[in-house]
């Protein structure tokens, strides 16, 4: 019988491709299999791929299906602002100081988009839908799916549960409000999922009945030294916001855990968390590199995703069910 985890994806926008390289690997391991999925921005997005691919085509379906997606997302790039210079491409880096795009970056901390975007054009849109099959989606049971947005109004966060899923679901998932004018569902207006839960776990404790949940962590948490810039000021308060609601939850899971331990707490479930880090490689590369899509730095970030996911799996796929192979009292204490 195949061990079954819980996924948690964090956003990042084009750094998302290396939770794909992760998702690559774990589909072709058969020893594996997944019951529920929260994810926040590109998490969400790789986490409806995937479970659209699964539907269709089970594994062989979901892998292909992710890396025709992320194709699709190389080919939009390339006709838009956020295209690399020659310069760029040069950069080991990877950012996008030298293309038209960093200079639109600029002009978002001066004018909104609803001045600069007046009638809400967004190629997202078009892309996901003709990317993914929502009804297919909808209709799935293979994957329990939660998608993380924020509520603009109240600050909380809101989970849109699979069976509902539309394409403006995934859209206010992934809406960052200096590019993106907000997204309205039902009434209600969102903005990414990463500023309330990038993703949020309690899903995966309360509405499904595994116990480990294996979170592929893209935002750096930790960079030492301090920002002197404008620029690394904004990033760095960004990662910061990214990662706060994560922490917290991993915190009272933390307690939980200790509580049930204790025997404090009867009847509770004893949560086994699971990690699969990109941060170091992220930290390494420029702040504008979540919006390059080159194909070629996708497929470095694929590269390392399958890399890392083939590292864990030989090293922690026997203490699945059993323990907990990240130490949360010094990881997010």
């Amino acid at each position: 019988m195949p061990k079954v985890v819980n996924l948690a994806l964090q956003g990042g926008g084009s750094h998302g491709a290396f939770t794909w390289g992760v998702l690559d690997r774990l589909l072709e391991d058969e020893r594996l299999s997944f019951e529920g999925i929260s994810a926040t921005s590109a998490g969400a997005v790789n986490a409806v791929v995937l479970a659209d691919g699964l539907a269709a085509g089970g594994r062989d379906g979901a892998r292909d299906a992710l890396r025709v997606y992320w194709q699709k997302v190389s080919a939009l790039s390339a006709r838009g602002v956020f295209k690399p210079s020659l310069v760029d491409k040069g950069s080991s880096d990877f950012g996008l100081e030298h293309s038209l795009g960093f200079w639109f970056l600029k002009m978002t901390y001066l004018t909104s988009p609803y001045q600069m975007n007046p009638f809400n054009h967004n190629p997202l849109k078009d892309l996901l839908a003709e990317a993914i099959n929502f009804e297919r989606v909808r209709g799935q049971t293979a994957l329990k799916l939660f998608l993380c947005a924020t509520d603009v109004q109240t600050a909380k966060v809101k989970i849109f549960p699979g069976k509902e899923l539309r394409v403006e679901h995934v859209l206010a998932s992934t809406c960052l409000p200096l590019l993106m004018q907000s997204v309205e569902v039902d009434g209600e207006y969102y903005w990414d999922g990463s500023y309330a839960g990038n993703p949020a776990i309690y899903p995966l404790v309360y509405d499904c009945d595994s116990r480990d949940i294996l979170i592929v962590h893209i935002t750096p948490s930790e960079r030492p030294g301090v920002p002197t810039t404008s620029p690394a000021i904004m990033n760095r308060m960004q990662e910061i916001s990214f990662n706060t609601s994560l922490i917290r939850e991993m915190r009272m899971i933390a307690s939980y855990n200790k509580l049930i331990e204790q025997g404090r707490m009867s009847g509770g479930k004893l949560m086994l968390v699971h990690v699969i880090e990109a941060e170091e490689f992220i930290r390494a590369f420029s702040w504008t590199s979540r919006l390059n899509a080159n194909w070629d730095f996708l497929q470095h970030l694929h590269s390392m995703g399958r890399a890392r996911a083939d590292q864990w799996l030989e090293a922690n796929f026997d203490r699945l069910g059993i323990e907990s192979t990240v130490d949360l009292d010094t990881k997010y204490f």
